[in-house]
């Protein structure tokens, strides 16, 4: 990797079908359960008819309730992760970068990305595993969050919405795509066509974060 996209830029992941090809948090903590029929149940009420995000937690915290931090290890060290994600992170760190990670999935399984290098990940706030209290539904991401969440870390680290660079794969990334700049489109369903400046399929994340610096050369 030799041509810089520019110093100071803040770079923002999606986790469920971008950072994880294929899959999402919610499939890969259910696949530890023997759950993946009824995951899937959910996962087409949400995809094709309409359910909100905070109605899928409150059924999947249902459908996890024998969930152990043992079920999440395995989930998270199991799933289908793009090659490179720890490479590209250092190098946006030494470009005098960040990069966030931003999702709708479970805070409990994104926050582990810190460990790879992210600056910083926010998902969805769920209770404590194992599970000992409910959903609080206002703690539930939705696609307007990712956007909100956006501005605070622009805020934070003192760049703006056009120093920014959005990686996603779905409808819940339509609305950053519409509001940052410079966008890239990874494994990505029909909600994003024309949406992104650059699209990407495949398997390495170094590959999609290319297209974003051959753009900056």
């Amino acid at each position: 990797m030799t041509n810089s996209p520019g110093r100071g830029r803040l770079h923002l992941f999606d986790l469920d079908g971008t950072l994880i090809r294929g899959s999402a948090a919610a499939v890969e903590l259910s696949r530890q359960l023997g759950l993946t029929e009824e995951i899937a149940a959910l996962e087409r009420g949400f995809l094709l008819d309409g359910m909100t995000p905070d109605e899928f937690a409150v059924q999947a915290h249902a459908l996890w309730s024998a969930l152990t931090p043992e079920h999440v290890a395995a989930a998270f060290d199991g799933a289908p992760w793009l090659a490179g994600i720890r490479e590209v992170w250092a190098d946006i760190h030494a470009e005098g970068g960040r990069c966030a990670v931003i999702s709708l999935s479970p805070d409990f399984f994104v926050e582990r990305l810190l460990g790879w290098g992210a600056d910083a990940a926010h998902g969805s706030r769920w209770p404590a595993v194992p599970f000992t209290e409910p959903i609080h539904r206002p703690g539930i991401l939705d696609a307007a969050a990712k956007v909100r969440i956006a501005w605070r870390l622009c805020t934070e680290y003192g760049v703006g919405l056009e120093d920014c660079v959005a990686y996603g794969d779905s409808m819940s990334d339509a609305q950053l795509f519409a509001t940052v700049p410079v966008t890239v489109a990874v494994n990505a369903d029909r909600h994003l066509a024309g949406l992104s400046r650059h699209s990407y399929t495949g398997a390495d994340l170094r590959e999609a974060y290319d297209l974003v610096r051959k753009g900056a050369a």
